[in-house]
């Protein structure tokens, strides 16, 4: 990001021309909840996306969807109770019709209200024939697979069917479309917004001519490119060879050959660790710097002259106010090197806050040596590994408060096939 502090705190003053991704479901084929998941998050792929104007796209209804209407739902109730206005309106852009991007529909609780408005753009499937989505979404509540039908959907509901290549406007953003190489058939989307380039290339295996020069044409100097990583370069040239999905490999090639700003490792595979998605972020990172891994929470914010990136809220169990000594060693969010010391003032099992003089980058690694005290006789300093989460300006000018996520420092594990 590379953003100045003086920068920083104007973007934040300019709210009238901003564009917002934020990731709620960043997983595909199918969710997954073990433990060494939760970092990045487990529910399958539903990106939102708010134009500056207030325009709101659902890109997907995997699981994730649920989550965004809990969101909606409270953020439209205290709406209503401030202006005296209801109703939810957006503009749904469904990929393909795999469960993993569909399974969302029958628990977002915002399709359950009368007041609420949404419009869908799909593609026709040749295995379905004509209103392919309408009879997908259907399907979804159909017996015997799930107690009620969709008769009890009142929300208002409008389906457009659409084709590669196809491109329109609504209120202000243009979106073109293109075909992705999938099984089954799939489509990649660009929305340009006043304030910025969104492209949401999920579910492609490259190596096909024709959809490898589609989506260069479709991400060409994108601000964002979300793209499917789900696997290593060694499972995709091996094992998963036709499965229709890629690699961050393949991910840094793409974004280096259309000039984009900022790519973003999406897609993960149900089995793959937290360790193994810091892995591939890692190793992209050290072909294309501005790469990112989605998670579930993230936020992606456009102003026209910058990006800003938020991590989710990643303070999990009770901590312990104190102030430690700690060296740290790491990369700044200009790539540079540092090692530093840092007053460590809380602690908790799974991570810690910093005051530093840097301002390291958000999902990077660094290296926390806490440091014992004079009167701990023998005590050997603490090592650890992790990562950033947090980034915000300290109390003084030469101040940065850093939160951390502990990991483990192990081996890297093997590839899975």
């Amino acid at each position: 990001m590379g953003d100045s502090r003086a920068h920083r705190a104007a973007s934040r003053k300019m709210t009238q021309n901003v564009a917002k991704l934020v990731f709620w479901g960043v997983r595909g084929s199918t969710p997954t909840v073990e433990r060494d998941s939760w970092r990045y998050g487990g529910n399958t792929s539903c990106v939102e996306i708010t134009a500056p104007n207030g325009t709101r796209f659902i890109l997907d209804c995997g699981t994730g969807l649920r989550m965004l209407g809990n969101h909606l739902h409270a953020l439209n109730s205290r709406w209503t109770k401030w202006r005296g206005e209801s109703g939810i309106e957006a503009h749904v852009l469904v990929t393909h019709y795999h469960w993993d991007h569909i399974q969302g529909i029958p628990f977002f609780h915002p399709f359950f209200e009368a007041q609420n408005r949404f419009h869908f753009y799909s593609f026709q499937s040749k295995y379905l024939g004509r209103n392919s989505l309408r009879q997908v979404l259907e399907a979804q509540l159909a017996s015997p697979y799930f107690p009620i039908d969709v008769s009890t959907m009142a929300a208002s509901r409008f389906f457009r069917e659409i084709d590669g290549g196809e491109q329109w406007d609504i209120d202000g953003t243009h979106i073109t479309t293109t075909w992705l190489n999938h099984p089954q058939g799939c489509l990649g989307y660009r929305l340009d917004t006043p304030a910025g380039s969104f492209v949401y290339a999920t579910d492609n295996e490259p190596g096909v001519a024709e959809y490898d020069n589609n989506l260069r044409q479709l991400a060409q100097g994108a601000d964002v490119l979300i793209y499917d990583a789900q696997y290593s370069p060694e499972q995709l040239a091996s094992t998963r060879k036709g499965w229709g999905h890629s690699c961050w490999l393949e991910g840094v090639k793409i974004a280096r050959e259309t000039k984009v700003k900022n790519l973003v490792l999406f897609h993960h595979d149900p089995d793959s660790s937290s360790r193994v998605v810091d892995g591939y972020l890692s190793a992209a990172r050290q072909e294309f710097p501005s790469t990112w891994a989605a998670m579930e929470g993230m936020s992606i914010s456009l102003d026209g002259r910058g990006t800003d990136i938020v991590l989710p809220e990643a303070r999990l169990g009770q901590r312990r106010r104190l102030a430690f000594t700690a060296s740290v060693s790491g990369l700044t969010e200009d790539g540079e090197p540092f090692e530093e010391k840092a007053t460590l003032r809380d602690i908790s099992v799974q991570g810690a806050y910093l005051c530093m003089s840097h301002r390291p980058r958000l999902q990077s690694e660094l290296r926390v040596v806490i440091e014992p005290q004079e009167n701990q006789n023998g005590a050997g300093a603490l090592s650890l590994r992790a990562t950033v989460t947090h980034c915000e300006d300290g109390r003084t000018k030469s101040q940065n408060g850093v939160g951390v996520f502990f990991i483990e420092d192990a081996e890297p594990e093997p590839p899975r096939d």
